[in-house]
């Protein structure tokens, strides 16, 4: 009697193709191809604005500071309307138009900064057209996806996606700052500009079935996303989590980490180790996921937050170099599992009529206290001290975590397996 139908040494190599299975979709490989270029594109540019801005005559930290502020605000401004678009037109029609948007911004931005003509209120008025462009782009990748690859593939589109956005934030930034050394930042810039370019080619040859979507006043659409965002407690209150762990912990992270770094730990060289081992971890915990199909997803996806607390726990003990960029590892690792799980759920879960919206909802709710948090970050831990504001974040995160898994909405959701593509 055979008790094997092929010889053990077989199991192994079939792991393999599994991992990878999502890249048979054409569809979905011409999509990562253009946003893992604009991803890298996306990366160079906060380098080259921030040298575009100290360049300039009437320049400085303050021009910074405004260029930053603007872009990020022009993001959370246009989230809700690039939800209500994307359900409307299509989330690929919206986001096509949104990177041509960002392409003409960035190629006006670098014939500027080539002919040396570039003044303060054009770089932030094109911050601010770059920033419309991207809150018009995000809502609709969520929203994307699912028309790409089918159901039971859509957790390794997403790991695939998370890991190229990894890539790009170590790859892009030290990219970038080449090109300064031996070009200048209009160089870096027009880089930027052609990701942009490839991209929405990408998107362009996409031919994907249009869904009919009843369409109404602006704030009926809006008040329908509502809705249907706060009809889901496990939605709202994971949203809120994050929210909460932008402001409390990884702002004055974001923050106080550069100035810790540069006080004991060697400086800047020290503080892109800590960051280029998050981004590691990133990949390595994106490349952990693929081929994997998690029961109770959710859960898992927020008890990997509780990660993001490690390297911020090493800075407040005081802990040397080695231990800080150790822990920054196992975080990224956690963000790319919280990252990758959570869009999943939001995709297999929410109707694709009202997607976009719920999307838009999720990271406007996720990042609107993200600039306050850097704004107090400074003053806060003048008052109490670096080392006792980032304990304090630590002890939040981890009892936020342990808050969030007790509901059982969040904790039992997903526990009854159902059927690929049933809500």
């Amino acid at each position: 009697m055979k008790l094997r139908t092929r010889p053990p040494a077989a199991a192994g190599p079939r792991k393999a193709p599994r991992r990878l299975r999502v890249l048979r979709h054409s569809r979905f490989r011409r999509f990562l191809v253009g946003q893992s270029t604009s991803l890298l594109g996306s990366g160079m540019s906060t380098i080259g604005a921030t040298f575009a801005a100290l360049q300039l005559p009437d320049g400085g930290v303050d021009a910074v500071g405004l260029v930053m502020a603007v872009r990020i605000l022009a993001v959370l401004a246009m989230l809700l309307l690039g939800g209500v678009f994307a359900d409307r037109l299509g989330a690929r029609s919206v986001m096509l138009t949104a990177d041509l948007l960002r392409f003409a911004a960035q190629g006006v931005l670098a014939v500027l900064l080539f002919t040396h003509s570039a003044q303060l209120w054009e770089i932030v008025a094109l911050a601010a057209v770059l920033g419309i462009g991207e809150g018009g782009f995000s809502p609709g990748l969520t929203a994307l996806v699912p028309g790409l690859v089918p159901a039971e593939d859509l957790a390794d589109a997403n790991s695939l996606l998370q890991i190229a956005q990894a890539v790009a934030s170590v790859v892009g930034p030290g990219l970038a700052g080449v090109l300064v050394a031996v070009s200048d930042t209009g160089t870096v810039v027009a880089v930027d500009a052609v990701s942009y370019g490839v991209s929405a080619l990408a998107l362009a040859g996409l031919h994907l079935p249009r869904v009919a979507t009843p369409c109404g006043r602006l704030f009926t659409d809006l008040g329908r996303g509502w809705k249907e965002f706060t009809s889901r407690t496990w939605l709202w209150v994971t949203t809120l989590h994050i929210s909460l762990f932008n402001f409390v912990l990884w702002a004055p992270f974001l923050v106080l980490g550069p100035a810790l770094a540069q006080q004991r730990l060697g400086g800047a060289s020290s503080w892109g180790l800590v960051l280029a081992l998050y981004g590691a971890g990133s990949v390595v915990g994106g490349l952990a996921l693929l081929g994997r199909n998690p029961g109770r997803a959710l859960a898992w996806s927020m008890a990997a937050s509780a990660g993001w607390a490690l390297p911020a726990a090493a800075l407040a003990a005081g802990l040397p170099l080695a231990w800080v960029a150790a822990a920054a590892f196992p975080a990224g690792a956690g963000a790319a599992a919280c990252n990758t799980l959570s869009t999943t759920v939001i995709q297999r879960e929410i109707p694709a009529e009202v997607r976009g919206r719920i999307s838009a909802f999720d990271s406007l709710g996720a990042f609107a206290l993200g600039p306050l948090g850097l704004a107090l970050a400074g003053p806060v831990s003048g008052a109490v001290g670096a080392g006792r504001l980032l304990a304090f974040g630590v002890m939040w995160q981890l009892t936020a975590v342990g808050a969030v898994l007790a509901l059982p909405s969040v904790r039992r959701h997903g526990a009854t397996p159902q059927l690929d593509g049933m809500r």
